[in-house]
């Protein structure tokens, strides 16, 4: 029994997560079998049929994966992946080099220096390029999830440092430095003196207010690193 060929991302992925695949190949019947094949992974497939198409489509757009034909006329694929790798926002984009069924070690040693993720000889295996093709867009996703969570951290970092900027400020205002210098006078203890460098209710109530949220902050950040089912 043969196995199923994978379908992944989810259905129930945000299609604006869904990164597309980049198909570059000049010819229509190439194109045109690369997106029967990749049709079930429901994510975008935008074509170019040259080089410099592709490069343009990579400065307008994300995409998770470049499946890259090595043989076209003019700009071939070891230039084109060059170019892709010159552009700062598509340089990390994974490239997968179609080429003929046997191609020599010299071939394959120039597509890697490129910059190659990997190599699909023709005529390609359905079930080998949409898994592949999975791989790929898992790890993309994967990244994408990666980058949320360190973004997310970062502002919620920031406003704990204005919140404990806040707090200091409170506990800095004048009236801080009779903080244990009683004259002598019997004293009370140190939390009646702690109080006394906030000057009134309203500002007990905004220092309480900071150590609340600062709580909160604390609870974002450790349900985010939570283990996920």
């Amino acid at each position: 029994m043969s196995n199923p060929i994978p379908t992944e991302p989810p259905a129930d992925t945000p299609v604006t997560d869904r990164a597309g695949i980049l198909l570059v190949d000049d010819m229509e019947e190439n194109l045109l079998a690369l997106e029967a094949v990749l049709a079930s992974l429901n994510v975008p497939l935008v074509r170019a049929r040259s080089g410099e198409e592709a490069i343009r489509a990579l400065r307008r757009e994300r995409f998770a994966l470049v499946l890259l034909d090595v043989r076209m006329p003019g700009m071939d694929g070891f230039d084109t992946a060059a170019g892709i790798k010159r552009l700062d926002q598509a340089k990390d984009v994974p490239i997968i080099f179609l080429t003929g069924s046997d191609p020599d070690s010299g071939f394959t040693f120039r597509g890697y220096a490129t910059g190659a993720a990997d190599f699909i000889p023709k005529p390609f295996d359905p079930w080998v390029l949409r898994a592949k093709a999975t791989v790929f867009l898992e790890l993309h996703r994967k990244n994408r999830q990666l980058e949320a969570l360190l973004a997310r951290d970062h502002v919620q970092l920031a406003e704990m440092a204005r919140r404990l900027s806040a707090i200091g400020s409170l506990l800095g205002e004048p009236g801080g430095d009779d903080l244990g210098t009683d004259d002598g006078g019997g004293g009370d203890g140190g939390g009646e003196a702690d109080t006394n460098t906030l000057r009134g209710p309203g500002e007990l109530a905004a220092l309480r207010g900071h150590v609340a949220g600062l709580d909160n902050i604390l609870r974002e950040l450790r349900r985010g690193r939570s283990p996920q089912p």
